[in-house]
């Protein structure tokens, strides 16, 4: 593997280091509360050489981080029903069972109880990994960003839950309500981006996923994937489900079906090459598989509003000067 940059200091342990065991959110609260002061900032990147201006400083407030962005274009997964309550719930209890239903009955697992436990060892293998600043787009209940903010790495996690905003800022990560197909600060800048726990399937469309991913890393930057651990390259449309036949069950079947993506490392490395990716490692870790690739050389996409252009030219920080 060349040009990562692990953590300073920091060694992905032996199994019998960390358990991957649940714990409460007080455990995980008091073992990240240094990393609780941190918000979420933007600032314009360097012009002085160009304009001679003195660039700007914009940081983002607690509500910033819940509220979606006004300017969001649309994208693949907008319309993901993730706010749903059987989804709610079951971070709320931080267990199943939770499922993604296809129309014919066929039901993929969630596995929310590791969700909402503390980032295990094979976390720890990817995120040892990263580059700053990481952003872990479809972040959940926050135990990367989290795990993240406790090693004092800048990280920010994105996703379209309230519920999972939420759980993840009350672990002391920082997050936002946001799609990764909206305009996103930093844009352009960030080191790392993350799609773990099934997240390369995020708006049924990998291909357009990688480009979306490109647009928002840094030149070089790292993309880590988990992917399926079959051969697998499958798109659909599907809903959330608990199981349990009750009235959450029943009003997350009426919601409109949303696009999802499953797909295996082979898949993967296909439409990677397709769009100008370079592997960079393969890994497996506790049954888990991981890729990681490099961003691909070429002219970012032309496709965001003049307003989210403005934010590629904006460097990701993380501010530590604003209360949660």
């Amino acid at each position: 593997m060349s040009t990562t940059v692990p953590s300073s200091g920091f060694t992905a342990p032996a199994p019998t280091d960390r358990a991957e065991a649940p714990h409460t959110h007080d455990t995980h609260h008091a073992h990240t509360a240094h990393a609780a002061r941190n918000v979420y900032g933007v600032h314009q990147a360097q012009r002085a050489q160009e304009t001679h201006e003195v660039p700007d400083t914009q940081e983002a407030t607690a509500g910033d981080a819940y509220a979606p962005d006004p300017r969001a274009r649309s994208g693949p997964d907008r319309a993901v029903p993730w706010g749903a309550d059987p989804y709610a719930n079951a971070l709320r209890t931080g267990r199943g069972p939770l499922f993604l239903r296809r129309s014919d009955g066929w039901l993929l697992p969630l596995d929310v109880e590791r969700w909402c436990s503390r980032a295990g060892f094979a976390d720890l293998s990817a995120l040892h990994r990263c580059e700053e600043p990481v952003l872990d787009v479809g972040c959940g209940p926050g135990r990367l960003v989290a795990e993240l903010a406790s090693l004092g790495r800048r990280a920010l996690g994105i996703d379209v839950s309230e519920a999972a905003v939420a759980r993840t800022r009350g672990l002391g990560g920082t997050a936002l309500l946001r799609s990764v197909f909206e305009p996103l600060p930093g844009e352009g800048h960030w080191g790392t981006l993350l799609l773990l726990d099934g997240n390369i399937g995020i708006g049924g469309d990998p291909a357009a996923l990688l480009d979306r991913a490109a647009d928002l890393l840094v030149t070089d930057g790292l993309l880590i994937a988990e992917t399926a651990p079959a051969d697998v390259d499958e798109r659909f449309r599907v809903r959330l489900d608990d199981g349990r036949g009750g009235p959450d069950t029943r009003a997350a079947r009426a919601a409109e079906p949303f696009p999802w993506a499953r797909i295996g490392t082979p898949a993967l490395l296909r439409y990677a090459c397709a769009g100008g990716w370079r592997t960079d490692d393969q890994w497996g870790a506790r049954g888990r598989i991981f890729v990681s690739l490099r961003r691909p050389v070429r002219e970012r996409s032309t496709r965001t509003s003049s307003q989210s252009a403005e934010r590629a030219n904006s460097a990701p920080v993380i501010s530590s000067q604003l209360p949660k």
